[in-house]
C-alpha cells in the first residue's frame, strides 16, 4: 500500500509547490507593481528599434531574472486610456476611451458597480495597498488604497526652456535640483520605506515614474553617460508618411511636427542625448527599490512586475512622443518575476497585451478578478515562454478632438494591420519590414493575412464609440458664448 501511495503523495506535493499561489513557502504572495511613464523599448537591444547605447543595467537585470515579454504592446498609446484600460482591466473599445482629452466620468463601461481596479482587487482580497507616484491617469477608484501619494513634475530650471526650441514641456537639458530632491527620487523612496517595515498582512506596492516624461531634466550625471559623438539616432526614411491614407498622415500632426522642427535645428543628436539620459536617472530609481526589495525579508514571496504605458517617438515615422498605431507608439515593455512559476533568463516572442497583466496578477495570487475584464492570463507563457499564444497585442486610438471614429491596430505574426476608417487602412510585412516603412494594404500579395487581421479586432459595431473631447466640449461652450455676445 505504502508503495501505491507514494507517487501520489509525490505528485501532489509537487503540484502544490508549482501552484501558480505559491512560492517557496505558504505565504500570500506580495506585488511589486512598477510603471515607467513614456519608456520606450529601446534597451530590449533590437537593432531593428535602436542600435545605440542604453545604459539601463537595473531593468534588464529584473528581465533576466524571470520572464522578458519583447512583444508587449499597449491597448492605448497615451497615458490615461492606456493607464485605465491596464488598472481597470476595461480596454477602449469597451470604455469609450481611447485618447488623454475625453471625459471619463461619462463612461457607462467603467463606471459600474462591477469595475473594480488592481488595486481595488487587491485590497478587497485582504492586501494592504501602497502607491506612489504615478500610476494612474485620471481613473483611480482611490478608496482603494491604503496610502496613496501621486505624482509632481520637477519645476523646471532656470533661464527654460533650456533646447530654445519650444515652451512646455517640450524641453530638456540639466536639471537644478539634486538627484533627492527630484520627485521620482522622493517617489522611489516611499516605495523603499514600505519595503523595510514589517507587515503583518499582505501587500500591493506600486512606484510610478513620471520620467522620462518630457521635459527631461535629470542631473548632468547621467548627460555626461551619454557623449554626442556616440549618440546613434534612429533610423528614418525620407517621405515615409506619403503611402498613408488621410486619417493615419493627421495621427502624426500636432504635436508630432515637433519632430521636425528637433531634426532641421540640427539637435537631434541632443534630444535623443537626453531621453537616454532620463532613461537611465528612472533605471536607477527603479534599481534602488529593486534592491531594497533584494535586501526583505519578502524577497522570496513577492512578484515583480514591470511595464511601460505606451511607446514613445524620437523622429521616426517624422513623430515626436507618442499618440500613433505604428510600433515606436505602441510597444512597450513588459517584465514579470514569480517566485516558484517564472525561471531565470526566460524571454516571450509572443505577441501580448497590458490588458493581460490584471488577469495574470490575480491567477498568480488565487484571486478572482470581476467576470467583465478584458485581456488573458499571462501564466501559461510564464511557465513557458514559448507556449502557443494567439495574437493579444490590439491597441486603441482616436483623434483628440473629433471623436467619431475609433482607429483599431493589431500586432501579429503575420504583421501589423490598422483600420482607422472603412476605406483607410494599413498593413505592414513586419517580417521583412519592421520599421513600418512601407504600407502594403493594396498589395493582393498580402490579402489573405489581411482578412484574417481583420477579424481579429472589434468591427466597427462592436468598439464602443469614443466618448466625447473635453476639448471638443470646451470649443463648443465658447462657440455659444461668442454668439451670445
Amino acid at each position: 500500500m505504502a508503495n501505491l501511495l507514494l507517487p501520489l503523495i509525490l505528485a501532489t506535493v509537487f503540484a502544490l509547490s508549482h501552484s501558480p499561489a505559491r512560492a517557496e513557502s505558504d505565504k500570500p504572495m506580495n506585488v511589486l507593481f512598477l510603471v515607467a511613464d513614456d519608456l520606450n523599448s529601446w534597451m530590449l537591444e533590437d537593432a531593428d528599434r535602436y542600435a545605440g547605447k542604453v545604459v539601463a543595467p537595473n531593468l534588464r537585470k529584473l528581465a533576466s531574472s524571470g520572464v522578458n515579454f519583447t512583444r508587449a504592446y499597449t491597448a492605448a498609446p497615451v497615458c490615461s486610456p492606456s493607464r485605465t484600460a491596464f488598472f481597470s482591466g476595461v480596454a477602449p473599445w469597451e470604455s469609450g476611451i481611447y485618447n488623454n482629452a475625453q471625459i471619463i466620468n461619462e463612461s457607462e463601461a467603467l463606471n459600474q458597480d462591477a469595475v473594480l481596479s488592481l488595486a481595488g482587487l487587491f485590497k478587497k482580497n485582504g492586501y494592504d495597498t501602497f502607491g506612489y507616484g504615478k500610476i494612474t491617469h485620471g481613473w483611480d477608484q482611490k478608496e482603494h488604497w491604503d496610502e496613496h501619494v501621486g505624482h509632481k513634475r520637477d519645476p523646471a530650471p532656470p533661464g527654460a526652456p533650456l533646447a530654445k526650441l519650444s515652451g512646455g514641456e517640450q524641453d530638456w537639458g540639466p536639471i537644478h535640483l539634486t538627484e533627492e530632491q527630484m520627485n521620482d527620487t522622493g517617489g522611489a523612496n516611499k516605495a523603499i520605506a514600505i519595503l523595510e517595515k514589517q507587515h503583518d498582512k499582505p501587500f500591493f506596492l506600486a512606484y510610478g515614474s513620471f520620467n522620462p516624461h518630457m521635459p527631461w531634466y535629470v542631473p548632468q550625471k547621467y548627460f555626461d553617460m551619454y557623449p554626442l559623438d556616440q549618440i546613434i539616432l534612429p533610423e528614418l526614411k525620407e517621405n515615409d508618411l506619403d503611402d498613408l491614407p488621410p486619417l493615419a498622415k493627421a495621427v502624426s500632426d500636432g504635436l508630432g511636427s515637433f519632430a521636425d522642427k528637433v531634426i532641421k535645428s540640427g539637435k537631434h543628436k541632443e534630444a535623443v542625448q537626453a531621453y537616454l539620459a532620463t532613461t537611465t536617472y528612472v533605471d536607477t530609481q527603479f534599481g534602488r527599490v529593486l534592491d531594497a526589495l533584494e535586501k526583505s525579508p519578502y524577497k522570496n514571496n513577492t512578484m515583480v512586475v514591470f511595464l511601460t504605458d505606451h511607446g514613445f517617438h524620437l523622429g521616426e515615422k517624422h513623430h515626436w512622443q507618442k499618440t500613433t498605431l505604428w510600433e515606436e507608439g505602441t510597444h512597450t515593455l513588459l517584465m514579470f518575476r514569480a517566485p516558484g512559476v517564472t525561471q531565470a533568463g526566460g524571454v516571450s516572442q509572443r505577441f501580448v497585451s497590458l490588458m493581460d497583466i490584471y488577469p495574470t496578477l490575480a491567477e498568480l495570487c488565487g484571486l478572482t478578478p470581476p467576470a467583465n475584464i478584458d485581456g488573458r492570463s499571462l501564466v501559461p507563457l510564464l511557465k513557458d515562454p514559448k507556449a502557443p499564444w494567439e495574437s493579444t497585442a490590439i491597441t486603441g486610438l482616436c483623434d483628440k478632438a473629433k471623436t467619431d471614429l475609433a482607429y483599431i491596430s493589431i500586432r501579429h505574426e503575420l504583421g501589423r494591420y490598422t483600420r482607422y476608417g472603412a476605406e483607410e487602412e494599413e498593413f505592414y510585412d513586419t517580417t521583412k519590414d519592421p520599421h513600418e516603412w512601407t504600407n502594403q494594404i493594396d498589395n493582393p500579395k498580402y490579402a489573405t493575412s489581411v482578412k484574417k487581421l481583420r477579424g481579429l479586432i472589434p468591427g466597427f459595431k462592436d468598439a464602443a464609440q469614443p466618448l466625447p473631447s473635453a476639448l471638443t466640449k470646451k470649443r463648443r461652450e465658447t462657440q455659444k458664448e461668442k454668439k451670445k455676445k
